[in-house]
């Protein structure tokens, strides 16, 4: 891999840990690049749409707190953490996505929440459905511990839901644990469900985190990153040019 690595003028990495990870490993010439969020689409306006209003009703007919996952179900993801939340009071576990793993999923989770709770797995969602479920929830939650970067977190927090990630990986960069969400320490027994417990029992602690995760990705657009990416290659072809340039003389 290094000897890929060493054929780019510069090798981009999503997150400060990916960062570290490939400098690490004795790869030269890198840089950060994060990801854009479409800020249109995911926002906190759909919570009024008909569609948010009836899909809460929905899953939440007695004002229970939804939390949910959106995202691939797979091993990587590690959603069998999502267990450690049974027992939360108030709580209903929403899980929007599809993947190999779902079906496995279905049953550790519905036998760990039992008949009373069972999480509601709505299938893979795109477009205007997808921000419609983000809406639909309280709170955002993602277990895995091996995120490069954390697409989803970002589509969260534009949403205006409070992210609650393991502290690892990319969501370092995307959470500021106390302010716009909370990060727990996988390692930790029982920190994932002391995270989400806390948002599920303070409303105004999740509502006043919702609305500074939504002030903090509002910059974070995809024209915004293009922008970005373009100075990258400028700084790649003014770097490189020297090196090309004494070749031609050889």
């Amino acid at each position: 891999m290094r000897r890929v690595h060493a054929l780019a003028d510069q090798t981009l990495a999503p997150s400060t840990a990916s960062l570290a990870a490939l400098r690490a490993h004795g790869v030269e010439r890198t840089a950060l690049w994060g990801r854009g969020v479409d800020t249109t689409l995911f926002s906190p306006a759909w919570r009024n749409h008909p569609a948010a209003r009836d899909l809460r009703a929905r899953l939440a007919p007695a004002g229970e707190t939804l939390v949910g996952y959106i995202g691939r179900l797979a091993p990587e993801k590690e959603l069998d953490r999502l267990a450690e939340l049974a027992g939360i009071p108030g709580l209903r576990l929403v899980i929007v996505g599809d993947g190999p793993s779902r079906a496995g999923l279905e049953t550790t989770l519905n036998r760990a929440f039992g008949c009373g709770a069972r999480p509601a797995f709505l299938g893979f969602r795109q477009g205007a459905d997808l921000a419609i479920a983000y809406a639909a929830l309280d709170v955002f939650v993602h277990p895995g511990t091996t995120e490069t970067f954390g697409q989803t977190l970002q589509e969260a927090a534009a949403s205006g839901l409070p992210v609650v990630a393991a502290a690892v990986g990319g969501p370092l960069d995307l959470v500021e644990h106390g302010r716009i969400g909370l990060l727990f320490d996988p390692a930790l027994s029982g920190a994932l469900s002391a995270c989400v417990g806390h948002l599920v029992s303070e409303r105004a602690v999740r509502e006043r985190m919702g609305a500074a995760a939504t002030a903090a990705v509002a910059e974070r657009t995809w024209p915004s990153l293009t922008a970005t990416l373009v100075e990258h290659y400028a700084h790649a072809r003014r770097r490189m040019a020297p090196e090309r340039h004494a070749a031609s003389r050889r």
